[in-house]
């Protein structure tokens, strides 16, 4: 190769070098990982592995360019007030945040940095965003579901048990968005001639009861609302409604593989790997009161034919051509 050639090639390898560092994080940016429930919920769902893969395919590598300060609640709102103290005193840039009550305390946080939230029913009727286009605050992010959501569900249930005349709904009485979706689902209810019962369980005590007393209102299946205690609490559920004869439906997919009869909604775990770029684009320059609320645009649904053959129902097999995925 003569000098010419050598010093056109050395000059395009520089370049591209020096492109390619441009599109990397140059400086260590350092982000608050607020996690309502425990370490332990956060990686055996894959939702801090899923964030941190998101991080990474932005060119976000801990230890080198990025440092995670994670914090988990343990279910105890009693906590969250001086974790969110402690990750103001450490200067993140960002807050990735996930749970009702985590979002609550966060509002309340002097000095807070932007919050990218990981699941919220609706940003809007949780006080969190002006709207989902221009939420006009400090928060931002993904939402979970959608206003049919409802109405799938029960068509779900409609599949499994053509009879179905009484529907059960367990709630968590300190979700702000409960009410709304309680609405939600008895107007759906209402078009097609089901009655709709509740209960309440905010605590591990009253899950079993919550389903006794939908037992004794004769519902015949149970839905589920996303709530962050719930998420904690899957194989308890799952087992008390296994024990009042209840199929039962969320909209996590962790709760058919921990023993529920169905769960059909957003693909969660996408929901925290997407979050990272949210987090990114705050990094970058833009600001959480421009930038919108996703939501998802693909459901999924997963049936646990255990739990069905446990409580003696047979899934039709058009139902399950269009499942995403059969437990066995």
């Amino acid at each position: 190769m003569d000098r010419r050639a050598f010093l056109g090639t050395l000059a395009g390898a520089l370049l591209a070098t020096s492109l390619a560092a441009a599109q990397q994080p140059s400086t260590v940016t350092r982000v608050g990982f607020f996690y309502f429930g425990s370490r332990q919920s956060a990686l055996a769902t894959g939702r801090y592995a899923a964030f941190l893969d998101g991080m990474r395919e932005l060119g976000y590598v801990e230890g080198k360019n990025l440092i995670i300060e994670a914090r988990f609640g343990d279910s105890r709102p009693d906590r969250l007030p001086d974790l969110a103290a402690e990750l103001v005193r450490l200067k993140v840039d960002v807050i990735v945040a996930t749970g009702s009550p985590t979002y609550r305390v966060l509002q309340r946080t002097p000095s807070i940095p932007p919050i990218v939230i990981t699941v919220t029913f609706d940003p809007v009727i949780e006080g969190l965003a002006a709207s989902m286009a221009r939420p006009g605050g400090n928060f931002t992010g993904l939402s979970d579901t959608a206003a049919d959501l409802g109405p799938k569900q029960l068509e779900l249930f409609r599949a499994v048990l053509p009879k179905l005349s009484r529907v059960g709904v367990l709630l968590n009485p300190d979700n702000v968005s409960h009410p709304a979706q309680m609405k939600r689902l008895m107007l759906a209810a209402q078009k097609v001639g089901i009655q709709v019962v509740l209960a309440e369980a905010g605590t591990v005590a009253a899950i079993e009861p919550g389903f006794a007393s939908l037992a004794r209102e004769r519902a015949e299946a149970v839905v589920l609302f996303g709530d962050t205690f719930f998420v904690q609490h899957f194989q308890q559920i799952a087992q008390a409604a296994l024990k009042h004869r209840a199929p039962s439906i969320y909209v996590s997919h962790e709760y058919a593989k921990d023993g529920g009869l169905m769960s059909y909604g957003a693909d969660l775990i996408d929901n925290f790997r997407r979050a990272a770029t949210h987090v990114d684009r705050i990094l970058r320059g833009a600001k959480p009161a421009e930038l919108p609320f996703e939501q998802p645009t693909r459901f999924y649904l997963v049936i646990n034919l255990k739990t069905a053959k446990t409580l003696g129902l047979t899934i039709p097999p058009s139902l399950l051509q269009r499942a995403d995925q059969v437990i066995e």
